[in-house]
């Protein structure tokens, strides 16, 4: 079976420095906050030239703390994409206020800017402020965050950088965690950079929004222990992931080159079967981390039927998203933008993603792109 992300290879390379990281934290016994996590924290911020970092407990909570910093309020509303993740919009109603929900682009899957406007009026119409729009790097590219940024400047708007999947990325040499107000990562360990549990970090040059964001992530607060400012979250960072992510983070580089070898790849491969396929679009001036090589199908090729002849011949593949955001139960209630989703509603039926990491094989890449083409050929 060709694995879908191969954590075992990675770690066969670093697992002698990381069992010594673990070992550190076993001796010293700061099991919560120890010195690997304020660690991390300065080179997450010499990485990204962020001057801020915040680690936490997740990419969810992340999002949490950075709206907390933004100090949103109950009934505000911000704009999220439909094509994304739950934690996207799932942190807003945690805290009382409202995603409006946005179509996408189709060759990048992140926020389409030419609908901001659109979403804007709509939740005006409607009564709703709208304080912010959280972008989404989705699977690895950021979004197109100078329109963005433009537009949230000139409407009075925060942007929040969703960076879960796209951490790792760059726009015009910028890296991603420093293209907006603030953002949030995840360290899942599926993601580009990813613990062996559930980690996060918050980045943001703005030192208001990291004071009130470090102070929820530990109850609230305040400047000495038992003395809380706000009302906060648990939200704090394992030592032991943050001891094994500074081992990954010293080989990240390296593996970013290598996820753009392997899309390099797949793209030779599989543009020159001509079965109209799209492959990933990434637009001038920017990176991707490449957390997910996401392919279009055609549309007359039956996805689920593709998977199981793939999963047939040792290769797993996913899909996501199949269904909007603004489907499901939790979320049918909030508002979508008047321009509509078609976009979401096209790519939910026809993406898929096929195996990425840094240490995919071309071999193997031929082999997934002959199956492809097998399957498609005969369909």
């Amino acid at each position: 079976m060709i694995p879908f992300i191969d954590l075992n290879a990675q770690q066969k390379l670093i697992r002698d420095k990381i069992e010594k990281r673990i070992n550190k934290v076993l001796d010293h016994g700061q099991y919560i906050l120890g010195p690997e996590v304020k660690e991390l924290e300065d080179k997450l911020s010499s990485f990204t030239n962020s001057k801020h970092v915040l680690c936490c407990s997740s990419g969810t909570d992340a999002l949490l703390l950075s709206l907390l910093g933004l100090k949103i309020k109950p009934g505000e509303g911000v704009i999220v994409p439909a094509f994304t993740f739950a934690s996207s919009a799932e942190v807003m109603p945690l805290l009382g206020a409202i995603p409006i929900f946005i179509d996408v682009k189709r060759d990048t899957f992140n926020i389409d800017p030419s609908k901001l406007y659109d979403s804007l009026q709509t939740a005006k119409n409607i009564g709703i402020k709208v304080k912010g729009i959280m972008s989404v790097g989705l699977f690895g590219q950021p979004a197109e965050m100078d329109l963005i940024n433009e537009f949230a400047k000139n409407n009075d708007l925060w942007v929040l950088d969703d960076a879960a999947q796209s951490f790792g990325g760059k726009h015009k040499e910028k890296s991603v965690g420093n293209l907006s107000e603030v953002a949030a990562t995840s360290f899942f360990p599926a993601k580009p950079l990813g613990c062996y549990g559930d980690g996060g970090a918050v980045f943001t040059n703005d030192r208001e929004i990291y004071e009130i964001a470090n102070s929820s992530h530990i109850h609230g607060m305040g400047k000495k222990r038992y003395e809380y400012d706000r009302i906060g979250m648990n939200a704090r960072m394992s030592s032991l992931q943050a001891a094994i992510l500074l081992e990954k983070l010293e080989i990240f580089p390296e593996e970013l080159k290598k996820r753009q070898v392997v899309a390099n790849n797949y793209d030779k491969y599989l543009n020159s079967l001509n079965l109209g396929i799209k492959v990933p679009k990434i637009n001038d001036n920017f990176k991707s981390s490449w957390a997910q090589y996401t392919i279009l199908l055609p549309e007359n090729i039956n996805r689920a039927k593709l998977q199981e002849y793939l999963k047939s011949k040792n290769i797993p593949t996913a899909v996501y998203y199949p269904i909007p955001l603004n489907e499901h139960k939790p979320y049918n209630k909030y508002p979508v933008s008047k321009s509509g989703l078609d976009v979401t509603y096209y790519l939910s039926k026809n993406v898929l993603s096929l195996p990425m990491h840094p240490y995919l094989k071309e071999d193997e890449i031929i082999y997934i792109s002959d199956n492809i083409n097998n399957f498609i050929k005969n369909y």
